[in-house]
């Protein structure tokens, strides 16, 4: 890597592509619930979500764009949905 690599700072979108694309090739998928959404000015949702492992609660969110709302139910407080999360950061989760 030469100096003008280690000096270039990734954007947060860019973190957060390769953080995705982490869980969705190394992810593991676990049942979770959604226990809250909030509309965006921009058209999206925020789901709140938890999901448990080992007997231990997580609890997260996700901001969907309006195109992965067609069905509003999916994403409706109690509906049961795909957690996909890094089994060796089990708080790194996404919807799966």
């Amino acid at each position: 890597m030469g100096l003008f690599g280690f000096l270039r700072r990734r954007s947060d979108k860019d973190l957060e592509k390769e953080r995705r694309e982490f869980l969705q090739k190394n992810g593991r998928i676990t049942d979770g619930r959604v226990i809250d959404s909030e509309p965006t000015s921009s058209g999206g949702e925020v789901v709140f979500y938890v999901y448990s492992l080992n007997g231990v609660d997580f609890e997260s969110s996700e901001l969907l764009p309006s195109d992965r709302l067609s069905d509003p139910l999916k994403y409706a407080p109690g509906a049961k949905v795909g957690v996909r999360y890094d089994p060796r950061n089990q708080g790194n989760s996404m919807l799966d």
